[in-house]
């Protein structure tokens, strides 16, 4: 499996296994899921204290047992910041949050804690006293964000006193706003309107890494493009470079993500261990220029 820093500091797998939808699965199901995933060469797990409601961090600490990992050899991250109707960047909230994702995932620390969606009403000073006090507590090890602009992580930077170290942003072939702007420079076309402010770039800048999830969605939870009849062109240029590389699709997918300078991680959701098994060779798949621009482009884009 290949490796990557995060923010340049933590060393982790290149692909990290999504806990979203674990409570489609039984215990069995579990363990094998995450057996496939320390088979591929996986050690980072990503949570988030919502995601089934807190049952996705209690069933992991399940697999855990169940697979007698070594806490040493995984790196767990979770997020906060989501409630029923609102958000919420409140240093109450961010202390309960993750003490509560300890609890379930029966663990001392996360090394990684992110902030979910933006906070309209985020105070970056609490934001920061939260930080300080779960850090110098043991209880997390680095920070980041999630779905944040440049202008937000600025703003947060400005009085945290630990570096942001990752933004987990939707990235795919079928959701590529983050590249296009930089493509259409000094064009009036519709790729060309900047919707996150450069975020891409500010987060290479910054050392940021940049966490990739929903790799094989399109849109906001519409649906995978893989297989889709949204998508012919997309569907056949992939599964023509899988069939030449002796790959999955999904891995082929990977393979794009990974291709890409800004070494990002790929968290990808998936429930199937056969599936989880087959993306982990994405790994492993050189991608050329030209190959990397033929998705790009099977996928609707045009270039300038």
């Amino acid at each position: 499996m290949k490796k990557i820093k995060l923010g340049q500091q933590l060393e982790v797998s290149a692909v990290a296994m999504g806990g979203m939808r674990l409570p489609d699965l039984d215990r069995k199901g579990l363990a094998a899921l995450v057996q496939a995933a320390i088979d591929g060469g996986i050690n980072f797990f990503d949570h988030a204290d919502i995601y089934g409601g807190g049952r996705s961090e209690s069933m992991f600490a399940d697999a855990v047992k169940d697979l007698n990992l070594n806490r040493q050899d995984i790196f767990v991250q979770t997020k906060c910041g989501i409630r029923n109707g609102f958000f919420d960047f409140s240093s109450q909230h961010i202390i309960s949050s993750l003490e509560n994702s300890l609890q379930r995932l029966e663990m001392d620390y996360v090394d990684v804690f992110l902030l979910h969606r933006p906070d309209a009403l985020v105070e970056p000073e609490e934001v920061a006293q939260a930080f300080d006090m779960l850090y110098k507590a043991g209880k997390a090890r680095y920070f980041g964000v999630s779905n944040h602009n440049p202008g937000q992580i600025r703003l947060l930077q400005k009085y945290l006193g630990h570096k942001l170290i990752v933004n987990q942003l939707q990235f795919s072939p079928a959701h590529t706003g983050m590249i296009d702007t930089g493509l259409n420079v000094n064009m009036t076309n519709a790729p060309s309107f900047d919707h996150d402010g450069s975020v891409l770039d500010f987060c290479r800048l910054e050392d940021i890494t940049v966490q990739a999830w929903s790799p094989f969605l399109y849109g906001y939870f519409e649906g995978t493009f893989l297989g889709s009849d949204k998508y012919p062109k997309l569907n056949e240029a992939i599964s023509e470079l899988a069939e030449e590389k002796n790959a999955t699709p999904e891995a082929v997918v990977v393979a794009w993500i990974l291709r890409h300078p800004a070494n990002m991680q790929a968290i990808p959701g998936t429930t199937k261990a056969e599936r989880l098994a087959g993306i982990c060779k994405g790994c492993t798949i050189e991608m050329s220029r030209q190959e990397w621009y033929k998705i790009y482009r099977a996928a609707g884009n045009r270039l300038p």
